[in-house]
C-alpha cells in the first residue's frame, strides 16, 4: 500500500478505507464521476427542501424551491432571475 499524506478532513478515517476509496475513484471515468457529482448535488437539494417543507409546512413549491435557491444565490440574483425577495419574507 502506498504511503498516503495525511489530510484534517480524513482524520476519522482508517487509513485503508481511504486508499480503497481513493482507488475506486481512480477507477471511474470522467463521466461517472460527473454523474456522481449531480446525484450528490441533487441530493442536497432534495434535503434542503426537505428541510424547508418542514420548517414551513403548507407553502407552495414554487416557494419551497425559491428558499432553497436563495440559501446558493445572493438576494440580487434572486430577484433579477427570479423576481422573489427573499428578505421580503420571514426566513
Amino acid at each position: 500500500m502506498s504511503v498516503m499524506p495525511r489530510f484534517d478532513w480524513y482524520s476519522d478515517t482508517d487509513p485503508r478505507a481511504l486508499e480503497v476509496f481513493l482507488e475506486c475513484q481512480r477507477r471511474m471515468t470522467a463521466s461517472e464521476k460527473v454523474n456522481g457529482m449531480i446525484d450528490l448535488t441533487r441530493m442536497v437539494f432534495e434535503t434542503a427542501e426537505a428541510e424547508i417543507r418542514r420548517q414551513h409546512p403548507g407553502i407552495s413549491e414554487r416557494e419551497v424551491f425559491l428558499r432553497a435557491a436563495a440559501r446558493h444565490l445572493d438576494r440580487e440574483t434572486m430577484m433579477r432571475v427570479y423576481g422573489w425577495d427573499p428578505e421580503s419574507v420571514d426566513a
